[in-house]
């Protein structure tokens, strides 16, 4: 675990060194123009990529996860959400999965009991911070789009609005900040503290919490410690939004540092496990009705097969069934 650890830090901190010592030596045009784009070009060609390589995987049977009654005769009441039969089931279990994690909060943590019974407890405080990271990190994104967009639409300005209600400091300490780096931490500490977690985790999965606590930690520092034009990071964001980038090297180097951040995990984003966000929608234990006793499905790729049955299996054998004694269904002429 320890070396899991160590190796992640060691390659976050080497990310950030990498642009620190980059726009010292005046290579704005690389961390501010080039790597933004390939870093964008990777991330939507992976995600077309996972996405077909998903959408052409053969799924001859009906596979869905279930939890209820399925529909059957029709004196027994089904349960379309759990057991979902049809389009308007399966969009209302998709819509309940991806705005409400609806599994996570139905997911339950086994243990065994100094009697050597298993028990089973709900672990609802990862539901719980799950939905806080997702939201805040939507709240953030939607919220860095000022920066992209001229004039700022109306939604904008109406989440930074809510998102600063505690209008308190100067400048304005954002909530969805603070719950992100709230939840990146305790994310981080479950992998750490409990056991069975710690022993299936990876450098990857400590990497990627590392490198968006590194992101929020930069921004953090960014807006309220090392100051930085504001300015010329929204004309440099226009630019690179409508294909025509400019040079700015008043911004800051901790801006690039962060936008360098930004872009590894834009890159590492279609090869990771965060790539869960798209793989929902093509999951076939979500997207699929169960109608296993509605209707048959058939393996597609089966191919004829020359069968034997047991009546020509004894006709081809049955003067040695009958020498060895072995009883016959049917007696031969």
């Amino acid at each position: 675990m320890i070396r899991n650890i160590l190796i992640s830090v060691c390659f976050v901190l080497a990310l950030c060194a990498i642009p620190w010592i980059g726009v010292s030596f005046g290579m704005y045009a690389v961390f501010g123009i080039l790597i933004p784009y390939l870093a964008g070009s990777i991330l939507l060609a992976g995600i077309i990529y996972r996405v077909i390589s998903w959408a052409k995987a053969p799924v001859p049977f009906r596979i869905p996860t279930t939890g209820g009654q399925q529909k059957s005769l029709p004196w027994i009441k089904a349960n379309n959400l759990e057991n979902p039969t049809n389009t308007f089931g399966i969009i209302g279990r998709m819509l309940l999965e991806i705005l409400l994690f609806r599994s996570l909060f139905r997911n339950s943590r086994a243990g065994l009991l100094d009697d050597k019974r298993i028990t089973y407890t709900g672990s609802r405080w990862l539901w719980v911070f799950g939905l806080m990271f997702h939201y805040s990190f939507l709240i953030i994104l939607l919220r860095h789009l000022h920066f992209f967009l001229q004039p700022i639409p109306v939604i904008v300005k109406l989440v930074t609005s809510l998102d600063g209600v505690f209008d308190i400091l100067l400048p304005t300490i954002y909530l969805s900040d603070i719950a992100f780096l709230f939840c990146v931490t305790f994310l981080f500490l479950r992998r750490v503290v409990l056991p069975k977690i710690r022993y299936i985790s990876l450098v990857s999965d400590y990497f990627a919490l590392l490198l968006l606590a590194t992101i929020a930690i930069s921004g953090i520092l960014m807006r309220n410690v090392f100051k930085v034009d504001l300015y010329s990071v929204k004309q440099l964001a226009v630019g690179l939004f409508s294909f025509s980038p400019g040079l700015y090297e008043t911004i800051g180097v901790v801006f690039y540092i962060h936008l360098f951040c930004v872009c590894i995990l834009a890159a590492y984003f279609p090869f990771s496990k965060l790539m869960h966000m798209a793989g929902i929608f093509l999951s076939p234990t979500r997207n699929l009705a169960n109608t296993n006793r509605m209707k048959r499905h058939v393996n597609p790729w089966d191919y004829p097969v020359q069968t034997h049955s047991y009546e020509e299996y004894e006709d081809e054998f049955r003067d040695k069934m009958l020498s060895a004694g072995i009883p016959l269904d049917k007696e031969g002429e």
